[in-house]
């Protein structure tokens, strides 16, 4: 623990080295960039194309997107209840940088009313009205589904307030997955992304979300002998180390063909700040092995984890001995079984390689208290 403590703490100073720096210097940087940025990540996402699950499961990420998606799946539903304990029905939720509608269906599993899903990439979010489409059509009508806006927008320069079909809307949730980050390319468009995050929750609304822990890729940044780290996975790739200002600190994130794209490091202790300033109050934040640790013990979350596929099973299926490779992508579920003395048993993993990807991101709870 003591060694933990140490390390954090001289993570926080790194990140926090550049503070005073000349503030003039920096932003004189940042126009030309945010605009190739910009374009770049709707690009990016735009250009994805739907696969289905047959072509999905023969990805090397394919547990862990399943994992991702049981996480996103636990905080949204462990959200859900929270509101409706509170005594709030007829939820409203805002999906800021929704995609291609990937969280429709737990949506619709909370039994909410209204959905407004945003995200800067138009043809995703055609996608994501499509998929809502096709959802309410299979679900018999009204049923079990909810009304819906679609809006294209860059989240970190344009109001939301200003195109929203219901203008007096306010909303029970706010989600943002994997996708706050990119925001901190400035304090101005983090702070639009937050504003819209935030300024329209109910008293006692919720702001949630997943990105990436700049402690951790600092750390492991720290750790590496170049600019870089990563394994057949992702790789992450930095321009400089040692100094990371505040905004701007800018990083290449590239994962299995799905990610290729520039991010920014999020200083939570900055942003916990930032989103006082909206009445939020920080609730919980949790890296994902500790997230998990925590909600496998229920008995419900683990069934939600088998039905989604989101652990692989150890040992495979296959005839022979592992190869060196499977060896040490899983060795710790080997050594895991030989300690407990349980040889010979089945198991849920993840990849060595798949957990270093997904043990580089976190998620946070934020409440809407003033």
């Amino acid at each position: 623990m003591d060694a933990h403590g140490d390390s954090t703490r001289k993570q926080e100073n790194l990140l926090r080295r550049k503070r005073d720096s000349d503030d003039e210097s920096q932003q004189s940087k940042i126009p030309k960039r945010e605009v190739d940025h910009n374009k770049n990540v709707a690009n990016h996402y735009n250009r994805l194309q739907e696969v289905g699950l047959a072509a999905r499961s023969q990805s090397r990420i394919f547990f862990m997107r399943n994992f991702n998606n049981w996480i996103k799946s636990v905080l949204i539903g462990e959200t859900v209840e929270k509101v409706r304990d509170a005594g709030q029905r007829n939820l409203s939720v805002l999906d800021l940088g929704c995609g291609k509608g990937g969280d429709l269906l737990k949506w619709r599993k909370g039994g909410i009313a209204h959905l407004v899903c945003a995200d800067i990439a138009d043809i995703s979010v055609e996608q994501c009205r499509s998929r809502y489409e096709d959802m309410r059509r299979r679900s018999h009508g009204d049923q079990g589904a909810f009304s819906a806006q679609f809006i294209t927008a860059d989240c970190t320069k344009e109001l939301l307030a200003d195109k929203y079909d219901k203008p007096d809307v306010k909303f029970d949730i706010c989600s943002c997955q994997f996708v706050y980050h990119y925001s901190f390319e400035s304090e101005s468009k983090a702070d639009t992304m937050l504003r819209n995050a935030c300024e329209r929750l109910k008293p006692g609304g919720f702001f949630i979300g997943t990105t990436p822990d700049a402690y951790e890729l600092v750390k492991r940044l720290e750790l590496s002998d170049s600019l870089s780290f990563g394994n057949d996975v992702f790789k992450v790739s930095f321009q400089a180390r040692g100094e990371y200002p505040l905004f701007g600190c800018q990083y290449h994130f590239n994962l299995d063909q799905v990610l290729d794209v520039p991010e920014f490091l999020v200083y939570f202790p900055l942003l916990e700040r930032m989103a006082s300033q909206y009445g939020m109050s920080l609730v919980s934040k949790q890296r994902f092995s500790e997230f998990f640790s925590e909600k496998v013990k229920l008995s419900h979350h683990r069934n939600l984890m088998m039905k989604m596929l989101s652990l692989e099973e150890f040992p495979g299926e296959h005839d022979g001995p592992p190869g060196p490779e499977d060896k040490d992508e899983y060795r710790h579920a080997r050594e895991h079984c030989d300690r407990a003395g349980q040889a010979g048993i089945r198991l849920g993993t993840l990849s060595r390689s798949e957990w270093e990807a997904a043990s580089i991101y976190l998620v946070f709870v934020f409440q809407k208290t003033s």
